[in-house]
Order: C-alpha cells, then sequence, then structure tokens
C-alpha cells in the first residue's frame, strides 16, 4: 500500500496533517465546542489521558487565542505515558487513579480555589471488537476520570469523556446527571458512524451536598458499593442524542479525492505531525527485523554451501 492510501479514505486524517494537528480526534473536541460552547470564558482546564495531544493541542490554540490576559491561561495533561511537549501546556506524567495526580493538578492551578474550569478525557482502552467487554472497560476508565475531576473541577465548570455507548449507557447517564445540572451525549461528525464511541458533554458541575470527593479505582473498589455510598436518588431518563459538527460538511467515513478543495494542484502528503514516542508494537517489528536478517544469512549461506 502507498503513502496516501490512508490518506485518501480517510479525510478527517488528511486534514489533521495539514492542518498541524498530532491525531484526527482533534476535530472531535472542535465539533463538540461548536456545539456546546465549552472553551467559552475558559481560562483553566485539564486534559487527562491527553497522549497524544491532541485535545491539548485544541486547548492550547483556542484559550491562547481567545482570552487577552494569555497568562492567565492554564493547560495541564496528564497521562501515563511520556508526551512530546506542546507549547503552553504543563504536563504531568501520573495515574489519574491517584490523589496525588490531583493534588498536583491543583498546586499548578494555585490552590482550592483556583481549581479547573474544564476538564476532558479522550482515553480509551485497547479495543477488544467485543463490545461488552470494551463498554464495560471504557466505563470504568470514565468512572475513574470522573472521580478525580471531583477533586479538580471547580463549581459550574464542564466535563467531557469519551464513552462506549451499549445496554450501561443509561446507568452512567443516571451516575453523571448526580455532578452536572446538563448531561448529553454527543456524536461528532469526525467520529465514524462504523464506532461505538461518542462523548459525554456534562455542564454546570454540582458537587452533591454531603459528598465528599474520593479517588475510586474501578479495578480494585466495587461500583456498586460506590453507587450507593450517597443517599442520593438515581432515576433512568431519556438520553439527549446530539451530532456534532457541520452536517453539510465532510462524512468520517466517506473517501474523498486527494485534492479535497476541487483545485487541479497536485497534491502535496504530508508526514503524521508527531510519530509515537515508544509506541508497543515496536518491540515486535524490530524482531520481525531481525528473524527476516538471519533468515537471509542463513539461506545466503546455504547457496553457497
Amino acid at each position: 500500500m502507498g503513502k496516501t492510501s490512508k490518506d485518501k479514505r480517510d479525510i478527517f486524517y488528511r486534514l489533521a496533517k495539514e492542518q498541524g494537528w498530532r491525531a484526527r480526534s482533534a476535530f472531535k473536541l472542535i465539533h463538540i465546542d461548536q456545539k456546546f460552547n465549552i472553551l467559552n470564558g475558559v481560562t483553566r482546564a485539564v486534559d487527562l489521558c491527553a497522549a497524544p495531544g491532541s485535545w491539548s493541542q485544541v486547548l492550547s490554540r483556542c484559550l491562547y487565542k481567545n482570552n487577552e490576559e494569555k497568562d492567565k491561561v492554564k493547560i495541564i495533561a496528564v497521562d501515563l505515558q511520556a508526551m512530546a511537549p506542546l507549547d503552553g501546556v504543563i504536563q504531568i506524567q501520573g495515574d489519574i487513579t491517584k490523589i496525588e495526580t490531583a493534588k498536583a493538578i491543583i498546586d499548578h492551578f494555585g490552590g482550592e480555589d483556583q481549581k479547573a474550569q474544564l476538564v476532558i478525557c479522550d482515553g480509551a482502552p485497547d479495543v477488544t471488537g467485543l463490545h461488552d467487554i470494551d463498554e464495560y472497560i471504557q466505563s470504568q476508565l470514565l468512572l475513574a476520570a470522573l472521580s478525580i475531576t471531583t477533586h479538580v473541577l471547580m463549581a459550574g465548570g464542564n466535563f467531557v469523556a469519551k464513552i462506549f455507548r451499549g445496554k450501561d449507557t443509561s446507568l452512567l447517564y443516571s451516575q453523571l446527571k448526580i455532578f452536572f445540572e446538563k448531561v448529553s451525549i454527543a456524536k461528532p461528525a469526525s467520529s465514524r458512524n462504523s464506532s461505538i464511541e461518542a462523548f459525554v458533554v456534562c455542564q454546570n458541575y454540582r458537587c452533591p451536598e454531603g459528598y465528599i470527593p474520593q479517588m475510586i479505582n474501578p479495578m480494585i473498589d466495587d461500583v456498586k458499593v460506590i453507587q450507593n455510598a450517597t443517599d442520593s436518588i438515581v432515576n433512568k431518563t431519556l438520553i439527549p442524542f446530539v451530532v456534532c459538527g457541520d452536517l453539510s460538511g465532510y462524512d468520517s467515513d466517506m473517501s474523498y479525492n486527494l485534492n479535497h478543495d476541487d483545485t487541479d494542484s497536485e497534491y502535496t502528503y504530508h508526514e503524521v505531525v508527531q510519530k509515537p514516542i515508544s509506541p508497543a508494537y515496536k518491540e515486535i517489528l524490530d524482531k520481525l527485523k531481525n528473524c527476516s536478517i538471519k533468515h537471509k544469512a542463513i539461506t545466503i549461506n546455504h547457496e553457497s554451501e
């Protein structure tokens, strides 16, 4: 397959490289903001599970552009993995299930009275293709993200996170509704229709009376025990499903000509903005390469004999 094969079949992948985004997922946050205006007036934001950094890029470009007092803008990116540096973004390499990470975020903002106005999370596990398992694991990641959010988000703040739609979506919605005045589930135009992903957009954080924020590790803690830890009554409600992004614009499931702007100029291929620092597949590729070299050497020796 040629270098441009992926460029041909994915318009947002191509646009991401042309516009300098680290990943096509940048357009998902852009489309969510176009619908919900979550970046309006924000000067303090946290990006959880940030690597490779496309959502942090959107925050950096938008927040510094929209605020006249640049020195008041603070953006914190959190991830277990190392991430290539970004201008105007503070990086914390830490675990979102640890209280130390929450304290580090608050310290960077300047204390309890200067918490985040926006928390976003585009994190997701490596999918197995088994939707029930993938949905469950993603819901546990969302629970961990919500847990640290209750520590670092100011009253009235907003929270955006990825979910996998499934039979337990209503339960997640009910849990989030405890903490936020308005909860919507959005499907950006840049998110493929074939994908079960969507995003919860939670607006106006309001900590329940008597609730004490606590760190929840979904791999250890019993979710049912945590769910019943307060006296709040959870009622199932209808979930608003919102498609965001210009519906007359690009379709993420369509294939477009390389020159999508209908010009006759020759197409220019763009390299990926930021390649992975230490991808998980590097080790196996090196092993395959070494095996191939050894196989060729053995073949040459046999031929020479």
